[in-house]
């Protein structure tokens, strides 16, 4: 069976994949997002291409050492109002970003790129559409005290997985790219790569 390697430091699409069945390595890219936001967003490029780009510099930076096998490379991008927002740094940064998603709708872009002998082969894009209800400050600091530092690791400050699920007043979309990775496409197409049984 080909051998595939996750081109991310993502501990929930790691866990997808094999729960899933999906044998496979992890290997974490390394990419400077920000400064390739800023010029996308320069070329005005369109926000699905935005979250291809990332998934391909990852998947990319990490074939180069594994051109034997199949790396797949994810991205997800958070969009609300035009503005493409960044992961937070800070229990106090994450407030100020739940602070200027409530009571809004915003969108995820969650993309895939995967390689093979050190070239794209295949590629896919998911978009979901959440709504976030008009929660109140005490509601926000309970939050923030029960997930801490642990939600600095979603672009949105969420997991709607756990508490997460409590920010919202509706979910269109697929559950898994809502987690990072349009998981049923990956699948279709690492059985059409033999990897998983037809």
């Amino acid at each position: 069976m080909t051998s595939v390697i996750l081109a991310s430091g993502s501990e929930i699409r790691a866990k997808l994949l094999r729960d899933a069945g999906v044998i496979l390595e992890t290997d974490k890219a390394r990419i400077d997002e920000p400064a390739i936001i800023a010029s996308l967003k320069a070329d005005n490029a369109k926000l699905g291409d935005i979250a291809d780009a990332l998934a391909e510099y990852k998947a990319a930076r990490v074939a180069a050492k594994y051109s034997d096998k199949l790396v797949i490379g994810c991205d997800q991008i958070l969009v609300c109002e035009k503005q493409i927002y960044e992961k937070a740094a800070t229990l106090e940064e994450a407030r100020e970003k739940l602070i200027s998603l409530r009571g809004k709708a915003h969108q995820l872009i969650s993309a895939v790129v995967i390689y093979e002998q050190g070239r794209p082969v295949w590629r896919h894009i998911g978009r979901a559409q959440l709504v976030m209800r008009d929660f109140s400050d005490d509601f926000l600091n309970e939050y923030l005290q029960l997930n801490g530092k642990d939600i600095l690791n979603s672009v949105g400050c969420y997991k709607v997985e756990s508490t997460g699920a409590q920010l919202f007043t509706h979910i269109q979309g697929d559950y898994f790219t809502i987690l990072g990775i349009p998981l049923l496409e990956v699948l279709g197409f690492l059985r059409n790569r033999g990897v998983l049984l037809v």
